[in-house]
Parts: C-alpha cells; structure tokens; sequence
C-alpha cells in the first residue's frame, strides 16, 4: 500500500506540472520537449521536491524512446534503409568522429582532468537526442523529406555508435572488477541464461549485434507474422496492443541483455514489420504509449538537472554547452554540404542536431562505474547535455529565416506576349496542366501564365514555355493577347475571383469565353450571376468518379449507379443555385443527402405505394 501510495503521490504533481507546462510553451511555440524539461526542475529534488527517484522513472520511461524507433522502423522497409546506406554509414560515421573529436579537444582546453576522462566525458557529447529530433520532425511533417532521412540516417548510426563508445569506456577503465579477464565460468554462466559479462571484448560484442539482429528478423518474419495474421483473423484488437508491446519490449530486451542500445533491439522489431499488412494497426495501437513514455522520459531527465552543480559552476556550464551547440553546427553543416545538400539544409540539420543526446547520460553513468570521472564531473556534464536538449527549440525558432530557403526569383523570367494562341490558361498547377494538354491535343494553341517561379522552371525542364505575371489583371491578359483569345481559363488556386472582377474581365475582352475553377461551394456563391461559360468546383467530378467506383465495388447495378449520381447532380444543382439567389450556405439544406433524409423518402416511398 505504501508503494502503491506513493506511486499515485509522485504521479499527481508530474502529470500536473506536465500538463500546465506543455500547454503554456506550446502555446509559446516551444514546444513540448521543453516544457516536460522545465516542468521535471520543477517538481524534481532541486527546486520543489515533490518527487524522487528520478532514476528510477527514467529506467522505465527510456521504454518511450524504445517505442519512438519501433515506429520509426515500421516507416522503413529494408529496401529504403539500404538506399538510405550511404547516409548512414558515410554521413553518420564522419559526423560522430568528426564531432567526437572536435568536443574532446573542447573538453582537453575546458577541463584539467586526465586524456581517459577528457576521451570519456567528450566523445558522448558528439551524439545527439533521439528522443527530441524525431518528435520534432514527425510533428511537423518532415521525416521523410531529405532533410529528415538525413537526420535520421545520423541518429541510427549514433545508435550504433553507442556499442563501440561503451566498449572504449570499458577499456579505459579503472575499476578492477571491469578489467579482471574474463573466467570459463562466466561464460558457462552467459550461456545458460545470465547477462553478458561486463568485460565481453568489443569485436564480441559486434558479434553478438549480428547475431541478435539476424535472429530478430528471421522471428519476425516466421514468427511476428504469422501471429499477427492470427490476431487479425480471431478479431481481437487488444491482442494488438499486447502483441505490438511485446515485439518492442521483448526486442529491445535482447539487445540490452548482451550490453547493447534497447532503442536498436526496437528499432530492428519495427523494420522486420514494415512490409507487413498489420504496419498502421500497430502505428495507431503503439503510438498512445510512446508519446506518455516520452513525455515522463523527459520529465525525469528534467528531475536529473543537479542545478547545485550548475549554480556552483555556471560559466562552464553554459559556456561548455554553447561550445559544444556551435561545433556540431558547424561540422554537421559542413558535413551535410559535402554529401550535397544545400547551405541552408545543410544549416538547418546543423542546428537540429546541435544539442546533446540522452545516451550521453549511459555513457558518463558507464565513465563513473570505469572510476575514470568522479560523480560530480558527471553531474556537470550531464547538465550541459540537457541545457544543450534546452536550447534546441528556441535555436529552430531563431534561425528559422536563416534555415529557410528563399523564394526562387522572378527575374530573367518572360512575361506574357502576344503568341497568337486562342486560349489562355491562367494557373499551370495540376488542375491548368490538365486543361491545357487537352486543348493541345485538339490543336488549340495556348498562352500559359503563372506567378509561381518554381513551376514555370519545372515546366520549362519539360519543354513548356509559361510566362509570368498574375493573369487576374487586365492589363497582364491584355498582354498575352486576351483581345483576340476565343478562350480565358482560369485555374489557379485560391478563391480570388469574384463577380466583380469577372465582369471587368469580361466587359474588356467580350470576345472570349471565360472559364473557373471554384475552390467550393462559397467560391462558386461569390461569382453568382458573373459572365462566365462555366465554373468548375475542382474536386467535384474527381469525388463523383470515387462515388460510382465504391459503388461498382459492392456490386451495385450500372444503371443504378447513373441514377444515383444523377440524383446527387440534380440535389446539388438545386442546393447550389439556392445558395447563390440567398448568399446563405445554409439555404437548401433540407435538400442535402444525409441517413435521414434517405430514410424518410424510403418511407413516404412505401406509403405512396401503399
């Protein structure tokens, strides 16, 4: 009862301070990472005291970064990972040492303490946080653009990192009982079942990886699979979640019962399953757990700022942090360049990639056991790893005009002329690259005009000539011949046009026959009672095509189906024309096709036929 007490007691304050914190740096634009930081000091033994054992719920909360790089591995399937090797294994190999090296000779000019402990404190400082960037980079969409696979192939090989620099730690060591050769027993004893040694040599240990890796996925593949397709076929959606929580647990025990990264056990776990046609049910049954693990995991290394260490020593604290930021910025950026990104990418995944990672805390934990650091160095350097973490969210915001890339220039492009075309596309998007090739079919010459510089260059590589200049102005369509134009096509995006400006358009080119392309329902009520030939709402025939295809599907009889649609067509038509007399959205809306109102015609149906 105690325990249990005592649980409930330290999970109030951390999940209310939690919740208050997030939402205000949120609200900030922050984001979440800090505030679960900030909202950890707080509650944490340094500053309220509300609740201890930090490490204690950080061995528990690391199982979020676990379930982080199972999800991630389900988004990549071997085929992407092995186009994706030379990033990894050529881009993540130079950024650790090159980083390592640089923060090591940092650490030599900052400290005066011995080269096994400047080696020990400095290499874990050239790793980067997992557990931060890949939140960062989901949240806002860019995993799976070039800068996230770069980002990502850095963070999988610093992951891998961690078996070699555990391994050097070991051999530097000076505590007895980690150096003493190891005994027959002990090996008898690890292959009946008991940890691996501590002393295991580190091509040992590469060894084990292999093996460990292999054998994942050849049970995933025998195992996983057919387990999972017997879940599915029994119906039962819980069994998912435990099915799904036992695949990362059970994986990333493997790896950390051999001495090595649980987040690669989970990792490999995920990979196994990315081909599988059970992907997105353990995407939506894993990912709950993931985001409350991560949120305490950071929490608890908020909980581990020994703030005394940082009072007591406050300039090298932030000084060795600001050192560190610039040096992985500066080489990530420089790296990044060389394996050919642009200068503002390569900056960009510079300044995401600056801060230190949440196995430096492993590492320097391994470095004080090896007797090679004393707790307090420990305690400092694990400081500037989280002031590091800090930081990170703030630098994205400050630099994001600088990471940006800027917008392609207009200048050196053409602007309309006169080319003797009969009709004028305005909008050279996917919706004007239909209409247009269209036309070009039937041998209808065409001016195409567009304000998107990006799109004219893309569409020159594909031998279209597009001039610039927004074709919305009159001045602009006169230019491009609107004068002796049959035709005038408007495509672009937005809901720019009006009955105002159509009729202006149309009163200085009353020859030509003016067609739009209607964002929806309220564009096509602004341009009521314009001089236009036609107005297209641009998703409708693609959404009236989707309707008869589902139907086809089920088996719904051909001539059922034209009925059906022109039933909706006739509704539409009628809701739609009563929108435009009003200016109400809301007219006609007893006329709209919902459950209901199918129902009630179902009824007075079978009373009409009595």
């Amino acid at each position: 009862m105690e325990e249990h007490g005592s649980l409930l007691g330290d999970a109030v304050p951390m999940l209310g301070f939690a919740l208050a914190s997030v939402l205000v740096f949120r609200r900030l634009g922050l984001g979440a990472t800090l505030g679960f930081l900030v909202a950890g000091a707080l509650v944490g033994p340094h500053i309220l005291g509300l609740v201890h054992d930090a490490e204690g719920k950080m061995g528990i909360a690391e199982l979020g970064i676990a379930l982080l790089l199972f999800l991630v591995g389900l988004e990549l399937s071997p085929s992407r990972l092995w186009r994706m090797r030379k990033d990894i294994f050529g881009l993540g190999l130079l950024q650790v040492v090159a980083c390592g090296l640089a923060i090591v000779g940092i650490v030599a000019v900052g400290t005066d303490v011995s080269i096994e402990a400047v080696i020990a404190l400095g290499l874990p400082l050239a790793l980067s946080s997992t557990a931060q960037v890949l939140p960062m980079l989901q949240s806002a969409g860019r995993l799976r653009t070039p800068l996230g696979e770069k980002a990502f192939a850095i963070l999988l090989f610093q992951d891998l990192s961690l078996i070699p620099l555990i391994t050097i730690t070991a051999a530097m060591s000076r505590n007895p009982e980690s150096t003493k050769p190891v005994q027959l027993t002990e090996w008898l004893a690890w292959a009946f079942g008991m940890p691996a040694p501590l002393s295991t040599p580190g091509w040992l240990l590469a060894i084990y990886t292999l093996t460990a890796i292999i054998g994942l996925v050849a049970v995933g593949r025998y195992g996983l699979r057919p387990l999972f397709r017997l879940i599915g076929n029994l119906g039962e959606r819980e069994m998912f979640v435990f099915a799904g929580l036992f695949t990362v647990i059970a994986a990333s025990a493997l790896m950390v019962w051999l001495g090595l990264s649980a987040a690669l056990g989970a990792f490999v776990a995920g990979v196994m399953l990315a081909d599988s046609p059970y992907r997105h049910e353990l995407e939506a049954d894993v990912e709950p757990f993931r985001s409350i693990l991560l949120g305490l995991f950071f929490l608890a290394i908020g909980m581990t700022l020994n703030l005394g260490a940082i009072a007591s020593h406050p300039f090298f604290v932030i000084g060795m942090a600001i050192a560190v930021i610039i040096a992985k910025t500066a080489i990530i950026m420089g790296l990044g360049m060389l394996f050919g990104m642009k200068r503002r990418s390569a900056f960009a995944l510079g300044v995401l990639l600056s801060q230190g990672g949440e196995f430096g805390f492993v590492l320097f934990a391994q470095a004080q056991a090896a007797r090679l650091v004393e707790g307090e160095a420990a305690s400092l350097f694990g400081a500037i790893v989280t002031l590091s973490m800090a930081t990170t969210p703030f630098l994205m915001m400050l630099t994001q005009k600088l990471r940006a890339e800027p917008e392609p220039s207009a200048e050196g492009l053409d602007g309309p002329s006169h080319d003797g075309s009969n009709a004028i596309v305005v909008g050279y998007g996917r919706f004007g690259q239909t209409v247009a090739q269209m036309l070009i079919v039937q041998k209808i010459p065409v001016t195409l005009v567009d304000t998107d510089v990006e799109m004219i260059q893309v569409a020159g590589d594909f031998g279209m000539k597009v001039y610039y200049g927004d074709g919305t102005r009159i001045d602009i369509l006169r230019q491009a011949g609107a004068a002796d134009a049959e035709l005038l096509l408007f495509c672009q995006d937005g809901d720019g046009l009006d009955t105002e400006l159509l009729e202006a358009i149309h009163h200085a080119f009353p020859k030509a026959t003016i067609f739009v392309r209607a964002y929806d329902r309220r564009s096509v009520m602004k341009m009521r009672g314009a001089p236009v030939g036609g107005i297209v709402r641009e998703l409708m025939e693609s959404a009236v095509m989707m309707g008869r295809m589902a139907m086809e599907a089920v088996g719904v009889d051909g001539q059922e189906i034209d009925r059906t649609e022109a039933e909706y067509r006739r509704r539409d038509y009628a809701r739609l024309q009563l929108q435009k007399e009003t200016g109400d959205i809301r007219a006609g809306r007893d006329g709209a096709i919902t459950q209901a109102s199918m129902a009630e015609a179902q009824v007075l149906d079978l009373e009409a036929t009595g």
